[in-house]
């Protein structure tokens, strides 16, 4: 998927007007039987099934909050299928509205900056809980998963179940992720994908529990491993391409330590550096299994490595970037390049000849918006507030996106202890 670019200086983006919020509006049905077709031929190669647990305790016509694990786009034909008769808004990220503003509204979209702060975002859900009568679809992680594991969840989730007084669903995927991983460049393998959906929480479970113990069931909930569920199951991928870009996540040699040097090419995976091979099995083990032999135990370690780099004071990113923003619907603008830096004290973003200047402190949000070929543009890490998102795309950086990501992670929870 494409999005609409522009080319403008930074003063003309700067000049442009930004655009009204506007409450959502309740999906039609021509909308929802357009989604749940375009669904049928992905889901049918999937073998799509779906298991129901609980559900016939939500009312046909009760609003509830579907939450669901994010892995790839299949999440959202998934979601219009197993709720073909329940009309529900969707809460994506602002850049998927640019280009087709009127389509995403259509379709109940609800546009949010991800893991900026929005209270805007809260509002417009209560609304159509309240006003539409309509279920709410989110993916709380806000992001793919890079290594299959489950990322972090807003701390502020609990207090938002409270607030909304309404069931709460969960969507769990299986085999979604290893069907079609973030990293492998939107390369399809043959994978079966089931759901469960499962009927978690009713109005008066949550007005029972604390914020705290809503938080811990929702954790509990969005814990999972889909290298392990591949492993335990026999699922086995054949594709000679499964190994491709898994750089992405394993960016640095666990037997040189090397980063920036790791190529992931066909079935292997390969150190510039020190030569070290290793193959991506078809069960999505690794071998040889040492030091690791899991995908997810070695992304673990990554995260342990930056850790004591920010412990110590030594982690630094200072890498040229092109530079694109969002202030509207109407495009992705590109208005030059620069300098983006990373440490400690957080994210700074110099650039347009001396004219932009940007910092995002730690304590600035949990988790980072970065992605892999993002639009099909490139890899891509993205900064910024309610008003102005800045996407920041390395310049022949090595592998710099999920390092990025893993340090605001942990800056977020050092600055927060």
């Amino acid at each position: 998927m494409k999005t609409k670019v522009k080319e403008l200086s930074y003063e003309q983006v700067l000049a442009l007007k930004p655009e009204k919020s506007r409450k959502p509006v309740k999906p039609g049905l021509f909308w929802r039987k357009l989604m749940q077709f375009l669904g049928k031929g992905e889901l049918k190669a999937t073998n799509f099934k779906a298991n129901y647990i609980g559900m016939e305790k939500l009312g046909r016509c009760e609003p509830c909050l579907i939450l669901m694990n994010h892995s790839c786009f299949t999440d959202l034909l998934i979601a219009e299928t197993v709720f073909a008769d329940r009309p529900f808004n969707i809460v994506c990220t602002s850049d998927g509205f640019v280009g087709k503003k009127s389509l995403m509204r259509s379709l109940g979209c609800i546009p949010t900056n991800k893991f900026v702060t929005d209270f805007v975002l809260v509002r417009n859900m209560k609304f159509a809980f309240d006003k539409l009568h309509t279920s709410v679809l989110m993916y709380p992680e806000a992001s793919y998963s890079f290594d299959g594991t489950a990322t972090p969840l807003p701390a502020t989730l609990g207090k938002c179940l409270k607030l909304f007084d309404v069931p709460v669903v969960m969507i769990r995927t299986y085999g979604a992720f290893a069907r079609d991983p973030l990293y492998n460049n939107l390369q399809k393998r043959k994978v079966d994908i089931s759901a469960d959906i499962k009927y978690l929480l009713s109005r008066e479970d949550i007005q029972k529990k604390s914020v705290d113990e809503l938080n811990e069931i929702l954790k509990k909930e969005f814990c999972f491993d889909n290298w392990e569920w591949q492993k335990q199951n026999n699922v086995q991928i054949t594709e000679p391409f499964r190994a491709d870009y898994l750089n992405r996540v394993l960016y640095k040699c666990s037997c040189c330590g090397a980063e920036g040097k790791m190529l992931g090419k066909g079935i292997n995976l390969t150190c510039g550096a020190c030569g070290t091979k290793w193959t991506l099995n078809e069960d999505g083990t690794l071998a040889p299994e040492k030091p690791f032999s899991s995908v997810p135990a070695w992304f673990r370690w990554e995260r342990e490595q930056v850790r004591k780099e920010l412990t110590d004071g030594t982690y630094r990113l200072d890498v040229p970037v092109e530079i694109y923003m969002l202030v509207n619907t109407k495009a992705i603008y590109h208005v030059g390049e620069g300098t983006l830096k990373h440490d400690n004290n957080g994210f700074v973003l110099d650039g347009c000849n001396g004219k932009l200047h940007y910092e995002q402190s730690p304590k600035a949000s949990y988790s980072l918006y970065s992605d892999y070929y993002w639009y099909e543009i490139g890899d891509m890490i993205c900064i910024g507030d309610m008003k102005t998102l800045y996407y920041c795309f390395p310049k022949e950086a090595g592998d710099i996106v999920a390092k990025a990501r893993i340090a605001t992670e942990e800056l977020y929870k050092m600055s927060t202890l």
